[in-house]
């Protein structure tokens, strides 16, 4: 069923990841809160979506949708070259390379050709990533797993089995959302209670599946950052590695995209039971079209004007999106999920 609360919607929140590319998330969500129409029950995130996952909860815990929305904009000027010194790409692959300069390059394409042919245990022996200061400086994770709301679920990948681990409730740790955001070829593995772990995006990008039984809410809104879809075969390396990229990073969404069609349509045709199973609404937030334009490795560029451009796009998409389908949250699905996996 549809909660709402004084007048406001209630729905689920999925973020997906996609580094740099996930300030477009940013937007999305600065633009929802200043709406004021709509209130979180459960935030689902991966990589960078668990990096906005974390800091809006932290601010809306801090102080509601005005909070949020000071915590993701801090956030993301402390990543960023100008609002934190030593946060760039450049700054970090000189952290990694000491006097080996390359200025005639890109610092995002830099890492970019580092991670081709080379480890980070070897390139990056001393495992330095500069959101791991950030995020423990920023967010105060003793006053989330306090809060009773919103409900944080943080995807990582475990290492050893391949399963996907989703961490919640008293889980919800630093190390979680760093193991969350460990893409295995720039930093180290992170290990939590001695289980080592990779980037969540491996496996879920984001996890759906916590909201069926973990809240009421019966719609997500997922906010995507990797494409489904592109019209142009890739022909060049770079262009074919990217592409594999994407398809990797959305092939567990397409899964939960067809088990929610299923129970769906079971349901719609009365075989399955309402009393165990529930009908989930799906809308979207799609970055596609802002995002079309730039390549994968800009997912490394930190600049301050990148994110306010991406941040931009965001709340643009999201005020066209709140126009178009506010009215449908808890009527109808406004994503035709079939279309995405068939």
């Amino acid at each position: 069923m549809t909660v709402t609360l004084e007048g406001r919607k209630i729905l689920n929140l999925g973020l997906q990841g996609g580094g740099a590319h996930g300030a477009f998330t940013w937007g999305v969500l600065d633009r929802l809160l200043e709406d004021g129409r709509l209130d979180f029950e459960g935030i689902s995130g991966t990589s960078a979506g668990a990096l906005n996952a974390v800091a809006l909860a932290d601010g809306l815990a801090r102080d509601g949708a005005a909070g949020g929305r000071a915590r993701l904009r801090e956030f993301w000027m402390r990543v960023s070259a100008a609002g934190r010194p030593g946060a760039s790409a450049r700054d970090l692959m000189e952290a990694w390379m000491g006097a080996w300069r390359m200025p005639a390059m890109q610092p995002f394409h830099m890492i970019e050709a580092m991670t081709n042919f080379a480890s980070p245990y070897g390139f990056n022996p001393m495992n330095i990533n500069p959101l791991r200061e950030i995020v423990a400086e920023l967010v105060d994770f003793d006053r989330l797993r306090a809060a009773d709301a919103p409900k944080l679920f943080i995807s990582a990948t475990a290492v050893r089995t391949g399963k996907i681990k989703v961490f919640s409730g008293h889980g919800i740790t630093a190390e979680a959302v760093m193991a969350s955001a460990c893409l295995p070829y720039l930093f180290q593995t992170v290990v939590v209670d001695g289980e080592p772990y990779w980037d969540g995006g491996f496996m879920g990008n984001p996890a759906l599946f916590p909201f069926f039984t973990e809240t009421k809410a019966t719609d997500i809104l997922l906010v995507q950052i990797n494409p489904i879809e592109r019209s142009a075969v890739p022909i060049s390396a770079k262009e074919i590695l990217e592409r594999m990229s994407e398809i990797t990073f959305n092939a567990s969404l397409l899964r939960e995209f067809r088990a929610i069609d299923f129970v769906n349509r079971m349901l719609d045709e009365g075989r399955l039971d309402p009393a165990r199973y529930r009908r989930n609404r799906v809308h979207r937030i799609d970055a596609g079209r802002a995002l079309e334009r730039f390549s994968a490795s800009t997912k490394f560029d930190t600049s301050r004007a990148f994110f306010e451009e991406l941040h931009a796009a965001g709340r643009a998409a999201a005020g066209d999106w709140l126009a178009a389908h506010f009215d449908d949250i808890g009527v109808r699905d406004t994503v035709d999920l079939r279309s995405q996996f068939q």
